[in-house]
């Protein structure tokens, strides 16, 4: 990797970081081109990026940026899952790392907060951004559906009572 290749690759983790909401660090222990690929996939069907990054280039493009917590996890063989959305990239690499002794998870920062690996693991289990606004909509549209159930009971109760007094003459 020659300068500007390095000056490219620092730039653009730096432009990552900035972009991001959580960044967590896995160690890699012997995944398979299969099994990276599998994980990559994966990442990108949930909104998320996995990236195999030099420790050094990834050391250099923290400087200046909320994640610098991330230094002292920098060692070894490492790769960085990233995403805008706080649970997506937490969630999949917890998901991925109970499928394959592999991969380890490290830990992660979400901005200037450090994670260890249990929070990154209770990170992975809150519900996504998307579920998220799922719940507020259902929770919005849930009294204006009692209100009209509500609004429309007493009349269908007038009808029923209506309905029986007509049996009962007719009968």
């Amino acid at each position: 990797m020659d300068r500007g290749q390095k000056a490219a690759a620092v730039a653009e983790l730096k432009q990552t970081f900035s972009e991001v909401g959580v960044v967590v660090v896995t160690r890699n222990l012997g995944l398979t081109v299969a099994q990276s690929t599998q994980l990559r996939t994966k990442m990108r069907e949930a909104g998320a990026s996995y990236k195999v990054s030099k420790n050094k280039l990834a050391k250099i493009a923290l400087d200046g940026t909320g994640y610098l917590s991330l230094g002292d996890m920098l060692t070894g063989p490492v790769g960085l899952a990233t995403s805008i959305d706080p649970v997506a990239a937490a969630k999949v690499v917890v998901d991925f790392a109970k499928t394959t002794d592999k991969i380890e998870i490290v830990g992660g920062a979400m901005g200037a907060t450090a994670l260890n690996v249990e929070g990154v693991k209770a990170l992975a289990t809150l519900p996504s951004l998307d579920e998220l606004r799922a719940k507020i909509v259902g929770l919005i549209q849930a009294p204006a559906q009692k209100l009209a159930s509500i609004t429309q009971a007493p009349a269908g109760q007038l009808a029923r009572v209506f309905g029986a007094y007509g049996a009962k003459e007719a009968a």
